[in-house]
């Protein structure tokens, strides 16, 4: 078998084309590059390098055999990648979903000795291939997840709900149908997740002013009569909380897919390591509900 540094000293070589600058690249002296290329020579039984006073070049068969060692690093490189990766997911349980509230629930529990790191960007797709490829020890999806490696376990629901003004006819309702809130203007918080399809697709003609920054979002809202969405796990939120208005009037939205039913999904091997967290949540969510 041929040591990966000859490889490597090769490909360098094949770049730089000296020995000098080749040994400064690799930090080691010249006659240390000058015994490995006669090493790997004399492995590979064939000739690939042409000597000539003062110069040694690649022959087209070293130029071969450069490009073939650069494919080789490649995948010794890749392979210890992935080697780290599935190490670093066998110690922190890393944890994504694909809507804000499960986020919450999660941000709420005392999890001292649990290693968690959590993805505050939400995913959207690629779910299967994110926990085959150990990417993500966990998602919080409103789907379970259909793959013989993967299992999906149920952790609650959340409703979606409107904050009308209160001078609006709605808002004397106890909930209202998406049906009821056509043609009109919503404040909608930008990175909400699998909610901003749902409204826009039930509410196909409203129009709705999505912001990016909280601290935007905020300053419109209270300084308008725009109506804005909530869940039940917003409240869990201790910011969202104190930020109520008493100028809106919160109405549940009765449509079936305004309550959609989320899910802990991972591999079947990994229910052991997770066990302990999910029976957090779904604590946590029994409360709420």
């Amino acid at each position: 078998m041929i040591d990966l540094y000859l490889l490597e000293e090769l490909v360098a070589f094949a770049k730089y084309g000296t020995l000098a600058k080749t040994a400064e690249s690799l930090a080691v002296t010249q006659p240390t590059i000058t015994r490995g290329m006669q090493k790997l020579e004399d492995e590979l039984g064939v000739k690939i390098f042409n000597r000539q006073p003062n110069r040694i070049t690649l022959t087209k068969v070293g130029e071969f055999a450069a490009k073939e060692a650069e494919k080789i690093i490649s995948v010794n490189q890749n392979y210890k990648q992935k080697v780290k990766k599935y190490a670093l997911s066998e110690d922190i349980i890393t944890i994504a979903a694909n809507a804000p509230g499960p986020l919450i629930i999660l941000n709420s529990l005392k999890l001292n000795s649990i290693n968690l790191k959590k993805q505050h960007e939400l995913v959207t797709d690629n779910f299967i291939n994110f926990l085959l490829n150990n990417q993500y020890t966990c998602l919080l999806l409103n789907q379970p997840l259909k793959h013989e490696k993967i299992t999906s376990t149920y952790l609650g629901t959340e409703s979606l709900s409107v904050h009308l003004n209160e001078f609006t006819d709605l808002a004397s309702k106890n909930e209202v149908n998406f049906s009821q809130l056509q043609n009109m203007t919503f404040l909608v918080f930008y990175d909400i997740g699998v909610w901003r399809n749902i409204i826009q697709k039930e509410i196909p003609s409203a129009k709705f002013l999505y912001q990016k920054d909280a601290g935007n979002f905020k300053e419109i809202r209270n300084n308008s009569i725009f109506p804005y969405f909530t869940t039940n796990l917003s409240l869990v939120d201790t910011s969202w909380r104190q930020q109520v208005l008493n100028n809106r009037k919160e109405v549940k939205i009765a449509d079936p897919i305004a309550h959609q039913q989320f899910y802990a999904c991972f591999l079947k091997k990994n229910r052991n390591r997770l066990l302990p967290l999910i029976n957090q949540i779904q604590d946590k969510w029994e409360e709420i509900d």
